[in-house]
């Protein structure tokens, strides 16, 4: 069975990305249009919302956006949608932009169900006035995975593996500023982002610059990673839990690594009302409540390697999944971990901007 969502969801995801390269960058799918969700290619995945579609008869309308500074930009244009998939390193920038409306937790039947160690989470779920702005869907990592048929695990105990000239031309980064720095943080000994001067971003962008010399391809979502990978272009890249999890269950010898000398990276998502949002409020809030289920936590850990922000569904579980999935152990998941913290706007224009030169070879 996971194998053959691994197939159908290749498939979806195949059919999004040529849309997009067509440049259908607003592409809509799903018959329900009193609702409207802005998201990742991928998430449109009806197993990610059944109790909607039981409720309603079908799935909202979705639109894609490739990353969160693109969905930013689209939005701030006058875009217009009901719900959005920022993750935490961008809620903030979001709201004080003016992009978003506050949630009613009292509509959000599993609010208090949600992950202590997310609640926790400074200025994400609420403000400083206890306004809350955002409510989390999934988490996870961005990481070291690669081909176990031709790498020597041995060879990538440290995250500097990824500019070592053994590995010229086959590796692969994530085409996203907020991933790409944070394996440079790591890697060049921070776990803190927040805490980086100018000197350290400048040592993250010459490692960076090392990196590129050896890259095969930047990655937008995660079949163009998958495919790379299944067809041998790619034998270690930097990427979501998801990558390693599809390839596996689809049979290409494939892992993940966590205990790297340095780290990973660790990332939260989930979704927030928008300011103008045109939609059913009713239905928004259905939505909300669909995807927070047990039911749905199970899905997401088994067939998409993600953690989800229920701790009731995480709690029912097998243990011996959440192990094997790297979910078992909390605290041991978040050692040496650099969280995907909000950047200052200044910090942020300015790595877009060197992100960009690195990756034209500059």
């Amino acid at each position: 069975m996971r194998h053959e969502n691994g197939i159908r969801h290749l498939k979806v995801t195949m059919a999004l990305a040529a849309a997009l390269t067509a440049g259908s960058s607003g592409i809509a799918l799903a018959a329900d249009e009193d609702v409207s969700v802005f998201d990742w290619a991928g998430y449109e995945d009806p197993g990610f919302h059944p109790d909607y579609v039981k409720k309603h008869g079908d799935s909202p309308s979705f639109s894609f956006f490739g990353d969160e500074d693109e969905a930013f930009e689209k939005l701030r244009a006058g875009f217009t949608s009901d719900l959005a998939h920022p993750c935490s390193q961008n809620v903030v920038k979001w709201r004080d932009a003016g992009l978003l409306q506050p949630l009613d937790p009292a509509r959000i039947d599993a609010w208090e169900e949600i992950l202590p160690g997310l609640k926790s989470m400074n200025n994400l779920m609420t403000d400083g006035e206890g306004t809350a702005w955002f409510v989390p869907f999934e988490w996870g990592n961005t990481l070291v995975t690669y081909r176990t048929d031709k790498v020597d695990e041995a060879d990538i105990q440290s995250l500097k593996a990824f500019a070592d000239p053994k590995f010229q031309g086959r590796v692969s980064m994530p085409d996203n500023v907020d991933d790409a720095y944070a394996l440079a943080a790591l890697a060049t000994g921070h776990t803190d982002w927040t805490k980086m001067t100018d000197a350290d971003w400048d040592a993250a962008s010459a490692f960076l610059r090392e990196v590129h010399k050896n890259v095969r391809l930047y990655w937008l979502d995660n079949t163009e990673l998958s495919q790379a990978m299944a067809g041998g272009e790619v034998d270690l890249a930097w990427a979501w839990n998801e990558t390693a999890t599809t390839l596996m269950a689809d049979g290409v010898p494939a892992a993940m690594k966590r205990d790297t000398d340095e780290g990973l990276s660790t990332w939260v998502c989930g979704y927030v009302h928008l300011k103008d949002a045109p939609g059913n409020t009713d239905k928004v809030y259905d939505y909300l409540n669909a995807i927070l289920t047990p039911e749905v936590a199970t899905y997401l850990v088994n067939d998409w390697g993600y953690g989800h922000a229920n701790a009731t569904g995480m709690a029912k579980i097998d243990p011996e999944v959440l192990e094997s999935t790297g979910y078992g152990d909390l605290e041991a998941f978040v050692d040496k971990t650099l969280f995907n913290s909000p950047l200052p706007p200044e910090t942020k224009s300015k790595l877009i901007e060197e992100f960009e030169r690195i990756k034209a070879g500059y």
